[in-house]
């Protein structure tokens, strides 16, 4: 099975004579190409962030945690409008895809206040 950005996952179970264990390889092998299609866009989105966070911004930006498909920064107060640019056209340019990437971001004064 395949990510849409060509990862491969290898199932050698989808032949297993154990039925559990190929149902279970047939489930990771519907969701997989969704799951780690995701996971691959963070994770690029999070390369290129950091290396937006390597100069100057990285003095008033920190990213601190990834959960699933977001990533939770401290960010100065005074910085909070151009970082949040920034890191919108960092997350939505992270790969190029037949549809948009929309970029959700949201503030607060910890995680809670930021959903």
């Amino acid at each position: 099975v395949e990510t849409v950005l060509g990862r491969r996952l290898y199932l050698p179970e989808i032949n297993s004579r154990n039925g559990q264990r190929r149902q279970y390889a047939e489930r990771t092998a519907i969701n997989a190409p969704m799951q780690g299609t995701a996971a691959d866009i963070i994770k690029l989105a999070m390369i290129d962030v950091d290396k937006w966070l390597q100069g100057d911004a990285g003095e008033q930006v920190r990213m601190i945690m990834q959960v699933h498909d977001e990533l939770v920064f401290e960010v100065h107060e005074s910085y909070l409008e151009s970082a949040t640019d920034e890191i919108r056209t960092r997350m939505q340019r992270a790969a190029e895809l037949c549809v948009p990437l929309v970029v959700d971001i949201g503030t607060g004064k910890n995680w809670e206040a930021a959903h």
